[in-house]
């Protein structure tokens, strides 16, 4: 029995396969047969692994969201197996979220699949464009490639996938494909930190909803801290407020346009915000938002909670008349 647990599941199909691969080799053919833990019997997966295959010597059970199937009663039974597990198969539980307890200790391993830190994340990224994609990634390039898709080893191995198919050389296809950092600004999105930037347009979207989501696809999928985010909401804020206050004294808003960097569709939004904001309302804003800029720079845990009351404050603000 395996236990795969943990946030990374691009880790939990690359050890699978590593398993798989290794018991072939020491068994013979394997044959793989997959459970989904919200839906399957705790019996039907562990009758699997005690019946013979008629096809294969092997057999790999993989269990998905086992959290959900080795939970309350049925621990027991996994416990019961795992003390007499079948020669003839290997049980692999996989899942993102998992409560250690004495099934952690009777398994033959427990991983933990977590994504490299953004300092970690070039080097993993060089060692799977050799291994999975016979490429080779020059630093500098996966420094850049980390840099616009953050350290989620599923995003980079799709990106490298991609890169190393534009790599190859037509004029001499055997040779390694080198992956440029050039080739990376080509053909790869945008910057980490222009990223942080659209965080903008979601305020300004009237949706209090979305904004919050928006927000949170950014701290969790593409790994951006708090910091860098708090300035762009104090930055959003201090405009709003400036373009308010020069509404209200009579001067022309479209004078501040040039100072105030207002380009595109997010700077006509916001000139037509400040209009139908209150100066006072947009000046308590403001002040929120300096403080949460001062908490994300004293501990990221209540400085994201700070957030997304702000992008709902926010979105309350920006709700379409």
């Amino acid at each position: 029995m395996v236990i795969l647990h943990g946030p990374e599941v691009f880790l939990h199909a690359s050890h699978t396969e590593e398993l798989r691969a290794a018991l072939g080799k020491a068994r013979g053919e394997v044959e793989v047969f997959r459970f989904d833990g919200q839906s399957a019997a705790p019996a039907d997966v562990l009758d699997e692994c005690r019946s013979f295959g008629l096809m294969a010597r092997h057999k790999l059970v993989v269990v998905d969201h086992a959290d959900q199937v080795v939970k309350e009663g049925a621990r027991p039974l996994f416990e019961r197996y795992a003390q007499n597990p079948c020669d003839m198969a290997t049980l692999v539980l996989r899942s993102t979220k998992w409560h250690a307890g004495k099934l952690d200790e009777m398994a033959s391993a427990v991983v933990r699949c977590e994504p490299p830190s953004l300092d970690e994340a070039p080097d993993r990224a060089c060692a799977m464009a050799s291994k999975r994609h016979g490429a080779r990634l020059e630093r500098d390039a996966a420094v850049a490639l980390v840099d616009r898709v953050g350290s989620d080893l599923g995003l980079l191995d799709t990106e490298l996938a991609k890169l190393a198919t534009a790599a190859v050389d037509p004029d001499d296809p055997k040779a390694v494909p080198v992956i440029t950092a050039e080739l990376v600004s080509t053909l790869t999105g945008r910057t980490r930190e222009e990223e942080v930037w659209d965080v903008q347009s979601a305020l300004l979207g009237g949706d209090p909803g979305h904004a919050l989501s928006r927000l949170r696809d950014m701290i969790v999928i593409s790994g951006h801290s708090a910091p860098p985010l708090a300035y762009a909401f104090m930055d959003l804020a201090r405009k709003v407020h400036s373009l308010s206050r020069a509404v209200r004294g009579g001067k022309n808003p479209w004078s501040l346009r040039g100072p105030l960097r207002l380009w595109g569709p997010t700077g006509d939004r916001i000139m037509e915000l400040a209009k139908q904001t209150d100066p006072d309302r947009a000046h308590r804003l403001f002040r929120a938002t300096v403080e949460a800029d001062a908490r994300s720079k004293s501990g990221f845990g209540e400085a994201e909670r700070g957030l997304e009351i702000l992008a709902l404050r926010f979105g309350a603000l920006t709700r379409r008349r």
